[in-house]
């Protein structure tokens, strides 16, 4: 097998770099959400809609594309050797990579809500809603490296 290129492994660190940063924001942003939830002051109300947009539209957004955009790439580059399109543990693991743009685009829609108001849904329910993304990241984790055969 050939030694993949320097161009596939800056891609390939491109998007480890980016899905780390897409996943510190997917677990941090619910997390803002269960003290948003918990806090009684206008202040704080204030302070948490302004970490959760400066987030949401900072580091989320660019990180989910940096992820998908160079995941294309190395899908692409990679499926000559890889024949990641004939293995079922690549449609399970797109899959998954589905639901994350989903569950991102939900965090979304609940952070718009919290603006017009903080206590919509439980500091409880902002905690179990923030597991979430780490069930989808041991399964995309094991899928990659374990590539199960089904």
């Amino acid at each position: 097998m050939d030694a993949p290129s320097d161009a596939f492994l800056w891609v390939k660190a491109l998007h480890i770099i980016a899905v780390v940063c897409w996943f510190a924001a997917l677990f941090y942003l619910p997390r803002l959400f269960v003290y948003h939830a918990m806090s009684e002051d206008q202040t704080s109300h204030q302070r948490f809609q302004i970490m959760e947009r400066k987030l949401y539209r900072g580091i989320m957004w660019p990180a989910m594309l940096a992820t998908l955009i160079t995941a294309h790439f190395l899908v692409d580059w990679g499926d000559a050797t890889q024949h990641y399109h004939a293995a079922t543990w690549f449609y399970l693991k797109v899959g998954l990579v589905g639901l994350l743009v989903i569950y991102h685009l939900v965090c979304g829609y609940y952070r718009k809500k919290l603006i017009e108001n903080a206590h919509y849904k439980s500091h409880k329910f902002w905690r179990f809603f923030n597991e979430l993304p780490t069930f989808i990241l041991f399964a995309v984790v094991i899928l990659v490296v374990v590539k199960p055969i089904f």
